[in-house]
């Protein structure tokens, strides 16, 4: 009402904002594109999509303050609230790995990386080249990143991984940028001296654990020993020297990931028991790829997608009820997927986003300096085809890399919106999709929805996270809220402040 001409005021205009549903349970899970979402029944469903929602009424604010109907005040808000949530597309590449040597002293039945032997010391990194390696890094325009030390097994050339702590961090303490380091090691090269070094330089260290003792050591074989032993050894050690250096042991621990396989498929209460008893924090159920020694013993690792997503609804029921037990654990996987439904911000994990992390939020350097999309592309490499190899650090600047058709196409694959099957899906908003997995078990980097593997075990993921959302149980929404919770770990960021003594 005007007050002064008593004239009713015009009617607000109202738009309807794109939206997507799929049919969970009793109710639809509606979704738009800056990643809000609602759980409708088929009455409110079809008000929604006839514009017939009533102004006034709960469900007529419930989708004005998601996003899924507009006022003209309300443009301005979504549109933040989607720059938010795909800001990952403005920092250029945050994670950098850095594949120190090919050798590795075990043999994985599903080695991704190609491993080389012991004694192939021509495949490991000079320190003239991880310099290179390291001063492309640094010209990203993120203030922050991350330089991943992988192999084969990185300790096998530890003088180069020292070298780039080193390095790396004198030239981010100039370049006024911040720098974590991470190892991803197997950890059976580990003693005491290198454990000393690298707790006090702040590296980040990270493993794998397939299981207990009998499963880890039919994936991963140690000549002469025991791969297991060995790990949850170093693990406990590792561990135990945070806590000597006065790091809070909620925060700074071993992360560890399994690699599911064929004979996962039986065990995974084993599994999660395996992880609890060796105190992680988190257990990542990862899907086998199709990389490296994978492709060749496909029929005794792999298995279907229907076949996966049986066993991780029993290991995340297993790993939901040691959290009701009062067994802090989270599935990191799920956990990905929650933060981007559940929270403002997308946790930027390189392969579930669109577009995917390819050239433009991470890069794959090999040992010989050779530039790659990622570390999935150098692998492909390493089986000989060198489609997703970009050039060398010799002759490339950044800029080249991230400019150069590769990058674009990768982004182009990956990018949901234009992808037949994506663009419609309701779970768009938070998925993502791997143009090296598709061009390796598809031929072609741009997925085949309907016989894609990885699409089917995402959705069936998704499945699963929204049908507990929509179940309202409060316990099992405060068990998700914790593995959403940001935390950050500040002494493993490097400003040339935590540089020990070499």
């Amino acid at each position: 009402m005007n007050a002064k001409t008593g004239a009713k005021a015009p009617a607000a205009k109202v738009q309807r904002n794109l939206f997507r549903w799929r049919k969970i349970g009793a109710k639809h899970v509606v979704t738009n594109d800056h990643g809000a979402h609602t759980f409708l029944d088929d009455e409110q469903l079809d008000e929604l999509i006839t514009g017939r929602v009533k102004a006034g009424t709960p469900l007529y604010e419930e989708m004005r303050q998601k996003g899924f109907l507009l006022e003209d005040t309300d443009i301005q808000r979504v549109a933040d609230a989607y720059d938010r949530k795909v800001s990952f597309v403005y920092r250029g590449p945050v994670l950098h790995i850095l594949v120190v040597t090919l050798r590795c002293n075990e043999v994985c039945t599903y080695c991704h990386a190609s491993r080389s032997n012991m004694s192939e010391t021509e495949t490991d990194m000079s320190i003239t080249t991880a310099e290179k390696c390291v001063d492309m890094a640094l010209r990203s325009p993120s203030n922050t990143m991350t330089i991943e030390f992988q192999g084969g097994e990185p300790l096998a050339n530890y003088e180069v991984v020292q070298h780039v702590v080193e390095y790396g961090s004198a030239q981010a303490q100039a370049r006024g940028k911040r720098v974590m380091f991470s190892l991803v090691s197997n950890l059976a090269l580990m003693d005491e001296t290198k454990l000393d070094w690298l707790v006090q330089n702040r590296v980040q260290i990270s493993t794998s654990l397939d299981g207990p003792k009998d499963l880890h050591d039919r994936n991963r074989k140690l000549v002469g020993g025991s791969a297991y032993d060995r790990t949850v050894f170093w693990m406990k050690r590792i561990n135990e020297a945070y806590v000597a250096a006065g790091l809070d042991p909620q925060l700074y621990h071993v992360e560890a990931l399994a690699t599911i396989t064929r004979e996962h498929l039986s065990r995974a209460k084993d599994l999660v028991d395996e992880y609890v008893k060796n105190e992680c924090r988190a257990i990542f159920l990862r899907p086998l790829n199709p990389f490296g020694f994978a492709k060749k013993t496909g029929e005794k690792v792999s298995y279907t997608a229907t076949e996966f997503l049986t066993f991780y609804n029993e290991a995340l029921d297993y790993v939901l009820q040691k959290n009701r037990d009062g067994v802090e654990i989270l599935e990191r996987l799920g956990a990905i997927f929650l933060s981007k439904i559940m929270t403002p911000d997308d946790p930027n994990y390189l392969d579930i986003r669109s577009p995917c992390g390819a050239g433009i939020g991470q890069i794959a350097y090999n040992h010989d300096g050779s530039i790659f999309t990622c570390d999935e592309g150098r692998m492909v490499y390493q089986m000989g085809d060198e489609v997703f190899r970009i050039g060398s650090v010799d002759t490339l600047t950044l800029k080249d890399v991230v400019t150069s058709e590769t990058v674009k196409s990768m982004a182009m694959a990956s990018c949901l919106d234009g992808l037949p099957g994506c663009a419609a899906c309701a779970y768009k908003p938070f998925c993502g999709t791997c143009p090296v997995f598709n061009y390796t078990e598809q031929g072609n980097i741009f997925p085949q929805n309907s016989t894609n593997s990885r699409c089917t075990i995402y959705m069936g993921i998704q499945d699963r996270l929204f049908r507990e959302l929509q179940s309202e149980d409060p316990t099992v929404r405060g068990i998700f809220q914790r593995w959403i919770t940001v935390k950050d770990r500040p002494e493993f960021m490097h400003d040339g402040r935590h540089l020990g003594p070499s």
